[in-house]
């Protein structure tokens, strides 16, 4: 069975903001890595980032220890 995305948490929201803003965020990761970029798309288990680059990296949602936008 497939899980679905919930839309009516906040953190939810807050991605699909980000999104449609095209606000470029910063993600803290389990290994310790940062990582900034766009956020271009969420699942239930994944957000797709691209950077500067234009280099696109999937991140799996456990792996991330928070999010928030740049300044």
């Amino acid at each position: 069975m497939a899980m679905e995305l919930e839309t009516g948490l906040p953190s939810t929201r807050l991605i699909q903001t980000l999104i449609r803003e095209e606000k470029e965020v910063e993600l803290k990761l389990t290994t310790g890595d940062l990582v900034a970029g766009k956020i271009r798309w969420q699942d239930a288990n994944c957000v797709s980032l691209v950077d500067h680059y234009d280099q696109q990296t999937i991140v799996w949602r456990q792996a991330i220890v928070y999010l928030k936008p740049r300044q």
